[in-house]
């Protein structure tokens, strides 16, 4: 229930500051006062969208500031401990800023919220009923949360729970899609691989295979240069014409001779004899060499073509053959997950199957249970509309037999209705007039308004194009839900305005040449007047007087 409500700088309101009581407060003064800009002030502390051109010309900012009594809906307060917002003392302290720069700032028990959180927590707070709602019923696409909104809570658990199976069912079905529609291109690169692990496989690389490839290569291409060095240095070591050895080894016997003579000859001594053996090893692994030396040509084709083909894989696969092995690996792995993927593939379909089965037989259930509230929601319309002097009406929710799914099941309704004994039922779209319309709108929230458990509702002119005796069936229609919710009903009718237990008048006027919008609670004399001036018009009589006395007698009889 709103208790307190503060505007400064707001449109034509400099400053303003009203307290609301519970049962029914009604709005009233000529057209253009400001009484819609009330109800848009209290549209913005529940979140609704805000713009720079409600604040005040002149003014830097606007502020808004509501005080409401802490819903009773255990839904309110776990959304409230969720945001962190303190509640201990049962009251809701709303308030929004808006500056001309266009930043808004909104704050719940003096805790920052962001505008999504605040219409989330406004929707506990107050609900607006007026034109957009008229628009709403003329929306064929609405209907059924109408509908659903007539249901149980067993039945509104239900229709949760589908609404998470239907969330899974289709998460699970974008993965399935997207995997079948790269499967055309994962079957292509499938294939590639395959080609490239046999190829790598077939190559049958070893680690250092290159680098002893290579000097095998060099060897072989350089057979006659090897050759001629290994003979030419066996030659002038051993050959009868010129034997290095034989001169060591005359050198060595000469020092030998001497080598007691002194240290340093017998040191040198010792170094010709190291040489002479070496050179004689030298000479005899020359040999050897020479002897086990050949030229085999294909050996040298063999090796080459190996070294090309080497070449060829490093240039597809790797800089070296251990980067060709390594990739040969990654590609082994990706293609022995294959048949896994197939796998996962075949029970990815058969989980979306089942969960599509599932949730047919959860929209099935819902079908079933959404017509047995229909049933009861077309009664208790008929009863509503005959109080208010649519006795002749009927009205009829309309099944599509359509079935597609989606996340409110496969059901599609409309709202069917006549007004007239013998014509047929029609979309409500296509036969409602304005007069209509609001009193199927105030049949829907009386029927609604107790089950939702709203603590504050705002009628904003929905008794527009009724008058008589159907305006006094409808004022009396709100008074009863005033009995459940607080009720602040804008009004232009007189009838309606009497059966409020308040009333407020709302008045404009010029100060130092502006605008300004006031608003004073007015008491019982004050209520005959305003009430015989909405009866007359500019001319109050005192047969106005008097009918403004009556209606308002009435309606306190009828309390």
């Amino acid at each position: 229930m709103l208790l307190e409500l503060t505007i400064e700088n707001f449109a034509i309101i400099p400053s303003l500051h009203l307290s609301f009581h519970e049962g029914m407060t009604a709005l009233t003064g000529e057209t253009g006062a400001g009484k819609s800009i009330i109800i848009d002030a209290m549209g913005l502390l529940a979140g609704s969208r805000g713009s720079s051109d409600y604040i005040r010309q002149g003014a830097d900012k606007c502020l808004l500031e509501g005080l409401f009594e802490l819903p009773k809906q255990s839904s309110c307060v776990q959304l409230l401990d969720e945001l962190g917002i303190e509640h201990e003392e049962d009251v809701l302290i709303v308030q929004r800023d808006m500056s001309v720069s266009g930043k808004s700032v909104c704050r719940v028990n003096g805790r920052i919220v962001t505008l999504t959180n605040l219409r989330r927590i406004g929707m506990y707070l107050v609900d607006i009923q007026g034109q957009n709602e008229h628009q709403e019923l003329l929306q064929p696409e609405r209907h059924l949360a109408l509908v659903d909104s007539f249901g149980s809570e067993s039945f509104k658990q239900q229709l949760a729970d589908y609404q998470i199976k239907y969330s899974e069912f289709r998460q699970l079905e974008k993965q399935v899609h997207s995997i079948q529609a790269n499967e055309q291109s994962y079957v292509q690169r499938i294939d590639m691989l395959q080609f490239q692990q046999e190829e790598i496989q077939q190559a049958e690389l070893q680690p250092n295979e290159e680098e002893q490839l290579i000097e095998e290569r060099d060897k072989l291409s350089n057979f006659q240069k090897i050759l001629d060095g290994l003979t030419q240095s066996y030659q002038l070591l051993s050959s009868e014409e010129s034997n290095s050895l034989d001169g060591v080894s005359m050198a060595l016997n000469e020092l030998q001779g001497i080598s007691h003579l002194d240290a340093e000859y017998e040191q040198i001594s010792e170094n010709v004899q190291s040489a002479y053996y070496l050179l004689q090893e030298a000479a005899s692994d020359l040999s050897r060499q020479i002897d086990h030396l050949e030229l085999d040509e294909e050996r040298l084709e063999e090796v080459v073509s190996r070294l090309e083909t080497i070449r060829q894989l490093k240039r597809k696969y790797g800089e070296s053959i251990p980067a060709i092995l390594a990739y040969y690996e990654e590609i082994s792995r990706e293609l022995s997950e294959v048949n896994m993927s197939e796998e996962q593939l075949e029970e990815l379909e058969k989980r979306l199957a089942f969960k599509q089965q599932e949730i047919w037989q959860l929209a099935e259930r819902l079908h079933v249970q959404r017509k047995n509230i229909a049933a009861g929601l077309e009664k208790a319309i008929l009863q509503e509309l005959s109080e208010l002097y649519m006795e002749n009406a009927q009205f009829d929710v309309h099944f599509h037999s359509e079935k597609n799914l989606r996340e409110t099941g496969f059901d599609q309704v409309e709202f069917y209705l006549t007004t007239n004994p013998g014509e047929p039922l029609k979309p409500l779209v296509r036969v409602a007039s304005g007069g209509e319309l609001s009193r199927i709108l105030l049949a829907l929230k009386t029927i609604f308004s107790k089950a939702q458990g709203m603590t504050s509702i705002v009628f904003d002119e929905v008794d527009t194009g009724v008058s008589g005796r159907v305006a006094q069936a409808i004022a009396e229609k709100i008074a009863k839900i005033a009995t459940d919710s607080q009720v602040l009903c804008i009004t232009h009718l007189p009838q309606v305005a009497a059966v409020a237990d308040y009333q407020y008048f709302i008045s404009k006027s010029v100060k130092e040449g502006r605008t300004e919008t006031k608003v004073e609670q007015l008491t019982s004399d004050e209520r005959v007047n305003e009430i015989a001036r909405m009866l007359s018009g500019a001319e109050i009589t005192d047969l106005t007087l008097e009918h403004a006395r009556e209606l308002l007698t009435a309606a306190q009889a009828r309390e």
